[in-house]
């Protein structure tokens, strides 16, 4: 997959400096743990998964979980199971007559309710395996980690298939202060020894709110929600030197009536960053709930979160376009990981207008780079409001994830 791939030759090299690379599952992990960009949740039960994968209905889409757990009855897992395989095997069969490339494959992953379903539906699935990128673990804890990762070791040795994890941080003993520190510690020690299998680390915010009866409305971002931000910054505390960590769930969508003309935006953070004209557009064009789903996404950013789960395909744009790396960040970014030599420590920015220290901000150039290769870099004077041109013309299928 390639992101923004929908784009024509002339609109990439009008938009990007340097123009995203080609990624698949067997890219280096290093890569490939940066590039899921917004993950589209949808319940296994839906009866065009398959199709929408084969035909490329969301050509924007590049990563996607197929959920069996909570977007599904307790009555629906049987059912969810004998579809997924066949929504597999399907794909997997597009793939061998060629109605669909490689390079027009979404990373797939599955999430499952238990360690054991893994097993069960890997030995079902035969060779269409190979279409899955990995498994998502819901409810990770001390409790399952390890039943989960080698459940999934077992399933990648017993067909051949390069499998990763990505588990959910979303259980009470890891929200609650009298046992978080401890778990999390317990967890990390765990993990250690899985850490090649780790894709990516996510963070359940829409069970860690209900635990407290808590529901953010579309102009909070989950930043507001104290209980959840202090977990956010221990997860990042913790594992946010060795393990990609991806941004929580949006929950708002559009609906036909939320488009509206905010006069108090001449106030707001997205006029300090992008002008009257950024301004304009966003009147124009942007709901107050994509509004909320971009001032998220940037403080995930800002936060050191990569990627984001998303629940609507009119979300998948946004977080992919705020993803792509500023012509500004990647020349600072090359000039810092140039000046690794040793002869100078601080230098002025290329746009004369910020300190570069080489060792602060070594990772940060090292992340960059590799952000710039999967989503590109933006020319001068664009960002990502030149790809959301048509971002009013969202879809009216729900999804639903966390």
């Amino acid at each position: 997959m390639r992101h923004f791939s929908y784009l024509s030759a002339l609109q990439t090299a009008g938009v990007f400096y340097v123009k995203p690379a080609n990624i698949t599952k067997d890219s280096p992990k290093e890569l490939l743990e940066y590039s899921l960009g917004a993950t589209l949740y949808m319940p296994a039960t839906r009866t065009d998964i398959s199709d929408l994968v084969s035909g490329r209905k969301y050509p924007e889409l590049c990563s996607m979980v197929l959920c069996l757990e909570d977007s599904i009855a307790d009555s629906e897992v049987e059912q969810a199971e004998r579809m997924v395989i066949h929504h597999l095997q399907s794909i997997y069969e597009s793939l061998q007559n060629g109605r669909l490339s490689t390079s027009d494959l979404p990373l797939i992953f599955l999430r499952v309710r238990s360690p054991e379903q893994i097993s069960t539906i890997s030995s079902e699935l035969g060779e269409a395996i190979d279409c899955l990128t990995g498994f998502v673990f819901p409810k990770f804890s001390l409790d399952n980690a390890s039943s989960y990762l080698e459940q999934m070791i077992q399933a990648g040795k017993a067909t051949g298939a390069r499998l990763y994890g990505m588990p959910i941080f979303e259980t009470s003993d890891l929200l609650e202060k009298e046992t978080r520190y401890s778990h999390l510690s317990e967890i990390k020690k765990l993990l250690h020894s899985y850490k090649e299998h780790i894709l990516n680390l996510r963070i359940g915010a829409t069970d860690l709110c209900g635990l407290y009866g808590v529901r953010r409305n579309c102009h909070t971002t989950i930043y507001d929600i104290s209980l959840v931000k202090d977990f956010i910054i221990d997860v990042l505390n913790y594992f946010g030197r060795e393990y990609t960590i991806s941004g929580p769930v949006w929950e708002y969508f559009e609906h036909a009536s939320s488009r509206i003309m905010k006069p108090e935006l001449r106030q707001s953070p997205f006029r300090e960053s992008y002008g009257d004209e950024g301004l304009r557009f966003r009147s124009q064009l942007l709901s107050e709930y994509h509004d909320g789903l971009i001032k998220e996404t940037l403080l995930d950013l800002a936060n050191g979160l990569n990627g984001k789960t998303v629940i609507h395909p009119s979300h998948i744009k946004i977080v992919e376009s705020l993803n792509a790396v500023s012509k500004e960040d990647y020349l600072d970014a090359l000039s810092i990981t140039e000046g690794v030599n040793g002869k100078v420590g601080v230098m002025k920015s290329e746009y004369s207008n910020r300190m570069n220290e080489i060792k602060p901000h070594y990772l940060w150039a090292q992340k960059v780079l590799r952000k710039s290769t999967i989503y590109g870099v933006y020319n001068e004077n664009h960002n990502y409001i030149d790809l959301l041109s048509d971002t009013a013309q969202t879809s009216t299928v729900t999804q639903y994830g966390h």
